[in-house]
């Protein structure tokens, strides 16, 4: 049987793998959008292939980033067991931020970061999906969105009494974070630019 940090270990690796899989720049070659790294903001992420004016791979996107974490944590915990949610849940993110084939530059991660408290804690995804569209309504900043629900979603895991699962989300949401200084900046400049705008 596999140690608890054999499997914890493999777990955070079959997640960065699975993470790590760039689906934005995958779909919008396959659709003869170019290079995604060169529109826009030169993201990865859904957002980005928002602005190639294909609603449909954005879509596709946000969806495929999403669930590739959950599918992590759920692929590990069926191989390793419970305890290897998180280290999956964990890889995957990191893979999305940082995945080796495109030279550690990745995307946000805000659809992983969902995808992941899918899979481990869907009250907790739940209040990050609500938080997301009020403040998405309300501002019409997706950054800013993300940005309050990454810090909402763990408070509520620990609200309802998952406080390991509240730790490494708080963790990797100052990952996050970190992938949105330009963003934060702009936010207190007043520069960001709105959801629907370039």
């Amino acid at each position: 049987m596999i140690g608890v940090s054999y499997g914890a270990a493999l777990a955070l690796a079959l997640g960065y793998l699975l993470g790590s899989i760039p689906f934005g720049l995958v779909l919008t070659r396959l659709a003869g959008a170019g290079d995604l790294r060169a529109i826009g903001s030169g993201n990865i992420g859904a957002t980005n292939v928002l602005r190639t004016g294909r609603k449909g791979l954005a879509a596709a996107t946000l969806v495929l980033d999403a669930l590739k974490a959950t599918a992590a944590v759920v692929l590990a915990a069926w191989l390793f067991g419970p305890v290897a949610e998180l280290p999956a849940a964990a890889g995957a993110l990191l893979g999305h931020l940082y995945p080796v084939w495109l030279g550690f530059r990745g995307g946000k991660g805000v659809a992983t970061f969902l995808g992941g408290l899918i899979g481990v804690a869907w009250p907790a995804a739940l209040a990050f999906a609500l938080v997301w569209l009020a403040v998405a309504i309300l501002t019409r900043y997706s950054s800013a969105a993300a940005l309050a629900a990454t810090v909402v979603s763990p408070l509520v895991a620990w609200a309802i009494g998952l406080p390991e699962v509240a730790t490494v989300f708080a963790i990797l949401a100052a990952l996050v974070w970190l992938k949105h200084s330009a963003n934060i900046r702009r936010l207190v400049a007043g520069a960001e630019a709105k959801i629907g705008r370039t």
